[in-house]
């Protein structure tokens, strides 16, 4: 006897909305009051939606269908993701990232300590593609020189902060730079090109309140006693030679020559592999042990006692770092599977655009999405993913190019979580630096104007990809 299939029926604005609300509601409460995990929660709001899928007549395999649909999608960024584990890790054993921050510390300048700070955390950002990792190595280090200076602390610390996130915004190292292209359905490089638009004029702003603020408060002191520690001990550690920066060239040269993303990544990782064990002296075993695991301080062999920055610095990378992110982008993928396939997304966002009728609106409600996501979970993670879910269709029925809505996700989600206090960026940030979320925020510039650039192109049209322009003009045509 043939299964008698069910009658599918059109969700209510309210049926879509109840597992949203749920999801904000126990995210609020559950990580922001209980600090619970978010992955379970998200899990039990995926539930949430798959009761009220079954009342509308979806079966579980026709979920199942959805969830699998949206996880494949996140596969090829997945990939790259655990590339990236692998290449941090080998990088840190080759000796690359240990040899650009001792010469990153030795040529702070006190009269420029603000620029300083924020070029040189946006450089070690990029090339690592962590905003953590650099303000709690080279970050901390410039707040010890900042200290014996008397400059302002809050001023260096919104520079760490804004130089520190640079580089997670836009390097393709980065697990936001790759989460972003994954929500809106754009491809890394473009989506990271088109960044720019957004980044570099807030990054100029950024740098002339640095120089001018720098000017007035420029000092002299001797070096700080963390920083002659930092660079003797890896100057014992590692065997410094140009030839480490040849991973860092391999990677700019496949960015800008467009180079397959993780073959590029994969190739870089066993090159610097073979730099660790003939330009340091490092083992094989402990090459490959890097990749998965991560590099270690005790495979430089150093005797002695470790000073803490050097290891926050040191025991980092292999794809065992990454696996957290994973996790949460298949829990994601699976909430949003259910509420896709169910046409539960469909309805809210009808909602939400009814009375938006220009690219401004649209993409104005891109970034109060993301704002809203992002003051109630304090997760750039899904900042990101759920308005980029949410957006990613409206987006291409406007003919938009989806690289518009990967931008503003970063624009108005990655950049801004570190200004929320309770967030686990805005906690990090001000344990690391010392100094309170709400007395760097002012000073973390890059921040808060790639979002004011964003909404000024917005309504300029200025730096608006369309998907077809061939359309838009036989548009204007047919009009005129």
């Amino acid at each position: 006897m043939e299964k008698k299939e069910r009658i599918k029926k059109r969700p209510t604005l309210l049926q879509g909305m109840i597992p949203i609300l749920f999801m904000v509601i126990s995210l609020s409460f559950g990580v922001g009051v209980l600090k619970l995990r978010t992955e379970p929660i998200i899990i039990l709001s995926a539930f949430v939606a798959g009761v009220i899928a079954w009342k509308l007549g979806y079966t579980w395999d026709e979920m199942q269908a959805g969830v699998i649909d949206k996880i494949s999608r996140a596969l090829p960024a997945t990939l790259i993701l655990w590339s990236v584990g692998l290449l941090i890790g080998s990088w840190m054993y080759a000796g690359t990232v240990p040899m650009i921050i001792y010469y990153g510390v030795d040529i702070v300048n006190p009269k420029f300590l603000l620029v300083t700070a924020f070029l040189i955390t946006a450089v070690l950002s990029t090339v690592t593609g962590t905003s953590w990792g650099s303000a709690g190595t080279i970050g901390v280090a410039i707040m010890g020189i900042a200290a014996g200076l008397g400059v302002s602390l809050p001023a260096t610390a919104g520079a760490v902060v804004a130089g520190s996130y640079f580089g997670d915004k836009l390097s393709p190292l980065s697990d936001t730079t790759n989460l972003a292209p994954i929500a809106a359905g754009s491809e890394l490089y473009e989506h990271i090109r088109h960044m720019l638009y957004t980044t570099i004029p807030a990054s100029l702003v950024a740098l002339v309140v640095y120089f001018i603020v720098g000017m007035n408060s420029a000092g002299s002191a001797t070096t700080p006693e963390t920083v002659l520690t930092l660079q003797a001990q890896l100057s014992e550690m590692f065997n410094w030679n140009i030839i480490l920066l040849l991973p860092v060239a391999l990677i700019i040269a496949g960015s800008l020559l467009k180079w397959p993303t993780i073959p590029t990544m994969l190739g870089t990782s066993l090159f610097s592999v073979l730099i660790g064990i003939f330009v340091q002296g490092f083992t094989l075993k402990n090459g490959f042990i890097s990749l998965i695991q991560g590099f270690n301080v005790s495979m430089t062999g150093f005797a002695g006692d470790v000073a803490p920055i050097v290891t926050t610095l040191i025991n980092r990378g292999g794809v065992v770092s990454v696996t957290v992110t994973t996790v949460l982008i298949f829990c994601a993928m699976g909430f949003a599977g259910i509420m896709s396939v169910t046409g539960m997304l469909d309805v809210v966002l009808e909602a939400m655009l009814k009375k938006v009728k220009t690219t401004g609106g649209v993409i104005l409600s891109t970034i109060a999405s993301c704002f809203t996501v992002a003051f109630v979970t304090g997760s750039s993670y899904l900042s990101i993913l759920i308005p980029g879910e949410l957006f990613r269709d409206a987006y291409v029925k406007r003919n938009l190019h989806p690289k518009n809505l990967s931008r503003t996700l970063e624009d108005s989600g990655t950049v801004l979580v570190p200004l929320i206090p309770w967030s686990a960026a805005g906690a990090y940030m001000t344990t690391t630096l010392g100094v309170s979320t709400i007395e760097y925020l002012p000073w973390a510039i890059m921040n808060y104007m790639g979002i004011v650039f964003a909404i000024i192109l917005a309504f300029t049209g200025i730096g608006i990809a369309k998907l077809n322009p061939e359309k838009e003009s036989e548009a204007a045509v047919e009009v005129n």
